[in-house]
């Protein structure tokens, strides 16, 4: 896929560390032309972000702003205003709460409606933001929202982070539907990513079993980093793809093959 994003111009939100990263850095070594670089708290992640695409030859911007935040979302759309179009969208941004499956009282109303500002509404809003840039691209925008298995199986940090990705993914279709012709709209829906993001809160030796854990549960015995995951956003994004919409892609080492149907729903 070398070469399909010359001259893009690319937005990705969530981009200071993980998957966003890495996206980044994906778009501008395959010749993005410019990488809009969302962070919400850490600019000195977003700073060496920024540098990374720099060094692959694509210019970078970086915007401060929670996605949950309409107004934030607006002014993210505007930092690609001078470029005149947005040819990619990635919805990265995202949050969660740790909490067990069974202990029903570890969360609260709350939990779900600051997940679902982020993981769902954000979303939302960044494509209405974008939604003008991304019909002025050359082809068709694209947009690509990072899911989770959690969304497909149920499962993950807790049960508004799986609901809340069960919700981005029915929102994708929707949208998909919805923006036609002009805009693509796909989901990625990774299982385990090994980044600090698993690790939040966990001494190394967790950690680690935890990495471990993950490889030995996938049919390709392998942790998957950020690298692996971009890989497959970034193809959503591209001209390889031009004909999907609507679709979520599973990237999670196989991971769900060891859930039957009927027992993920």
């Amino acid at each position: 896929m070398a070469g399909q994003f010359n001259d893009f111009v690319v937005v990705v939100t969530g981009a200071s560390t993980g998957l966003g990263r890495a996206i980044a850095v994906e778009v501008a070594a395959q010749g993005a032309r410019v990488v809009v670089i969302n962070y919400a708290s850490n600019r000195d992640d977003a700073d060496e972000t920024a540098r990374l695409v720099k060094v692959q030859g694509a210019e970078s911007i970086v915007v401060q702003g929670d996605v949950a935040n309409d107004a934030d979302c607006v002014k993210i759309a505007a930092a690609a205003k001078p470029y005149g179009r947005i040819d990619a969208l990635f919805n990265n941004a995202g949050t969660t709460r740790f909490a067990a499956h069974a202990d029903l009282d570890a969360v609260s109303a709350q939990d779900f409606l600051d997940l679902y500002a982020v993981n769902v509404v954000g979303g939302f809003q960044m494509v209405r933001a974008c939604r003008a840039l991304l019909e002025a691209a050359p082809q068709p925008g694209a947009v690509v929202m990072t899911s989770s298995i959690a969304g497909v199986a149920g499962i993950g940090s807790s049960v508004p982070y799986a609901a809340s990705k069960g919700a981005l993914n029915t929102m994708t279709i929707s949208l998909a539907r919805a923006l036609a012709p002009a805009i693509r709209v796909n989901a990625i829906c990774p299982g385990f990513i090994d980044t600090p993001w698993f690790g939040k809160g966990m001494p190394d030796v967790a950690v680690d079993r935890l990495r471990a854990n993950a490889a030995a549960g996938t049919p390709l015995k392998v942790a998957s980093k950020p690298e692996d995951i971009a890989a497959a956003a970034v193809f959503l994004a591209s001209p390889a793809s031009r004909h999907v919409t609507g679709e979520t892609l599973i990237v999670d080492a196989g991971s769900h093959l060891g859930y039957a149907p009927l027992v993920a729903r």
